[in-house]
């Protein structure tokens, strides 16, 4: 449990510095031109909406696309690219931006990590059982563990991390479904939201 959740949360609170560093994303602080300070100022609305403290706004180059992250829905991140403010209508990118707020609101950053974190503790115990299982009866070690043992704990990591990527992957799918329905409620219409999609 402690080495599932342990890098689950690592990762969680290491996300705003990574999701900046990795995008080159530029947090908006001051906002030069009508563009960021409608950006800036549809977030702050959004937000007000959801009942969560303002987020961080920045842009990053790339191809349509948005994202949000944080470990806390007080002090979140919301980050869009350019090719989506640029490829979009005001009004799609405002469900786009309500989706994004719908996540924090949800706390679904949290959720996911603690989903990962449970499955992580699953694949990492039930590997050493079959690991152990197998030591003893096929390769019949019998003071300590021999190398059936690491070699079928590694094998079965990697099956089982396999097969643990398709649940989160499915809750993953829920939430986002679920941050869809929240955009649709800040704005009041999914007309909006289905026509970003």
């Amino acid at each position: 449990a402690v080495v599932g959740f342990t890098g689950s949360f690592i990762s969680l609170l290491m996300s705003k510095p990574m999701a900046k560093w990795s995008t080159g994303a530029h947090v908006i602080d001051n906002p030069q031109g009508a563009d960021e300070l409608w950006l800036v100022n549809t977030v702050k609305k959004l937000a007000d909406k959801a009942g969560i403290g303002m987020p961080e706004v920045a842009v990053y180059e790339g191809e349509p696309n948005a994202f949000a992250t944080g470990a806390f829905r007080n002090s979140a991140l919301v980050a869009v690219s350019t090719g989506l403010l640029q490829s979009m209508t005001k009004e799609e990118v405002e469900a786009v931006l309500a989706h994004e707020v719908a996540h924090v609101a949800n706390g679904d950053m949290v959720t996911l990590t603690l989903i990962q974190g449970v499955v992580n503790t699953f694949v990492i115990f039930l590997a050493r059982i079959v690991g152990y299982v197998v030591d003893k009866t096929v390769f019949k070690t019998e003071r300590g563990t021999g190398p059936g043992y690491f070699i079928t704990v590694i094998v079965c990591e990697i099956v089982f991390g396999i097969l643990a990527s398709v649940i989160v992957m499915w809750f993953s799918r829920q939430r986002e479904f679920r941050a869809d329905a929240g955009a649709a409620d800040y704005l009041g219409t999914p007309r909006p939201m289905v026509s970003a999609l």
